[in-house]
């Protein structure tokens, strides 16, 4: 296994830290949230940066990969639909997306066939872990601040983000409804 792989599993791994310090009450706990969210959404660059570099692109990455991205963001997602901070329809229309996406990578490895993340896919992938770790600061940054009547900026955010990945799974679905057309 190379280290690009090994850097994907390590993000797989800090999920349940994540979900665990993010559960916890406490400013402390806020913080160890903050960063292992951070850290492994680094590794989600890293990681695709050394496999491009070392020509350690395989099919193993391009399947890993995004769904390390897909389980980390639907954690923290699940985390602010418990705290309140997020709809249960955001969460829903985020999941169906990534069900969908995964469908379609499934259906296309069964006849052979890897897909790799589309540019609005990694465009999708950016917005969420960045708007993510935003909500995730434990200070007061106004994020939470009202700003057009009841939405507060991080509202906002989080439905352009919501946006954003449903015209990623369309653009996603367009270019290849050829594979479900044509699978065995």
């Amino acid at each position: 296994m190379n280290i690009a792989n090994k850097l994907t599993i390590s993000r797989i791994c800090l999920i349940p830290v994540f979900i665990t310090a993010a559960l916890t009450n406490g400013v402390a706990a806020a913080w160890v949230a903050f960063a292992v969210f951070v850290i492994a959404s680094i590794t989600d660059y890293v990681d695709g940066r050394i496999a491009r570099k070392y020509n350690m692109i395989s099919a193993f990455g391009k399947f890993l990969d995004p769904l390390a991205d897909k389980l980390l963001v639907t954690a923290a997602l699940c985390v602010f639909v418990g705290n309140g901070l997020v709809s249960v329809w955001v969460l829903f229309i985020i999941t169906v997306r990534e069900f969908v996406v995964t469908g379609i990578r499934l259906v296309a490895a069964a006849d052979g066939t890897v897909i790799a993340a589309s540019m609005w896919g990694k465009i999708k992938t950016v917005l969420q872990l960045v708007v993510i770790s935003l909500m995730l600061l434990p200070v007061d940054t106004g994020i939470y601040a009202e700003l057009i009547g009841t939405l507060s900026i991080a509202d906002i955010l989080i439905y352009a983000v919501c946006l954003v990945t449903v015209f990623s799974g369309i653009d996603y679905l367009v270019k290849n409804v050829s594979v479900l057309k044509s699978s065995k």
